[in-house]
């Protein structure tokens, strides 16, 4: 029995494959890709291909349906607003885990020249770390204090 690789940067954590929906594409589109993809958020990319943030299926639900806003006219960049959070291929598991504790957020993109060249879920950080480092990072996002 062979003991569990511990990750050393954010390129170990991510998973492959995330893609980017357009930030043009309507709300619409990006709920139908979701659903197909089996997945709660998708990084939005502008029209030059880089990370202008990201698109939840909460941000769905509480900005578009609960508003009474037309899913087909709604673009995904009104609801990928402000700057988005990453991370670098590069960056330290350390740093991943202060990106996404000082956020609080389940999920970060992992940029490389500019580009997504994958995500780090919840799941990615399960296989990657060890109990102790996932034991710290639920009490910091889940835990209690601010909101």
């Amino acid at each position: 029995m062979t003991a569990p690789t511990t990750a050393r940067n954010a390129r170990d954590l991510m998973h492959e494959g995330a893609e980017c929906i357009d930030s043009t594409e309507s709300v619409a589109t990006a709920a139908a890709k979701m659903r197909s993809m089996d997945v709660g958020c998708l990084p939005v990319c502008g029209q030059d291909g880089k990370l202008a943030g990201m698109i939840t299926d909460r941000d769905i639900v509480v900005e578009c349906v609960a508003r009474g806003r037309d899913l087909t006219t709604c673009a995904t960049a009104e609801l990928a607003a402000g700057r988005p959070v990453y991370v670098e291929a590069d960056a330290s598991v350390d740093d991943v885990l202060r990106t996404m504790e000082q956020h609080r957020v389940r999920r970060v993109p992992v940029i490389e020249d500019h580009r997504l060249v994958g995500m780090i879920s919840e799941a990615d950080l399960s296989r990657g770390l060890t109990d102790e480092q996932m034991a710290a990072f639920c009490r910091s996002v889940y835990g209690g204090g601010h909101h």
